[in-house]
């Protein structure tokens, strides 16, 4: 018994012609030689809040912004990197890396913004983020 099989033109299958032509096609262009700036971090829970480590190499701590609310905690950083090789008077080549990464992330509670901290050395931001005082609920009595 022959196998007859149904055959579709523009069914979307398996094979596809046009699809080798398009893989890759909408994916973000990265130039050889630009730096690869991410936001890597640790972030550690105690009962008194939460300790933040990210790593931001190449950017000065003026460049840097994090913002608190609530338990919503955003750092994003512009990176300005410029790099000239000169021989001479004469300018060889000049390459120069302007950008803006940025990171958000959340936290089980709520965060103190007027007791937190930030510190920026060797390019690592560290931030001290204490968790807000949890008001105890009070108990109503009807009369």
């Amino acid at each position: 018994m022959a196998n007859v099989s149904r055959y579709d033109p523009f069914q979307i299958s398996g094979f596809d012609p046009l699809d080798d032509v398009f893989k890759g096609f909408f994916r973000p262009v990265r130039i050889e030689g630009t730096p690869n700036v991410q936001i890597k971090m640790d972030v550690k829970e105690d009962d008194k809040g939460y300790t933040v480590h990210a790593d931001i190499p190449g950017v000065k701590k003026e460049d840097i912004h994090v913002t608190i609310d609530g338990n919503q905690v955003s750092i994003s950083a512009e990176v300005k990197q410029e790099k000239e090789v000169k021989e001479g008077e004469k300018v060889l080549r000049s390459e120069r890396y302007f950008g803006k990464v940025s990171r958000s992330f959340s936290v089980g509670s709520e965060i103190d913004e007027a007791a937190s901290q930030a510190k920026y050395a060797d390019g690592v931001l560290e931030l001290v983020l204490p968790k807000k005082a949890v008001s105890s609920a009070k108990k109503l009595i009807v009369s």
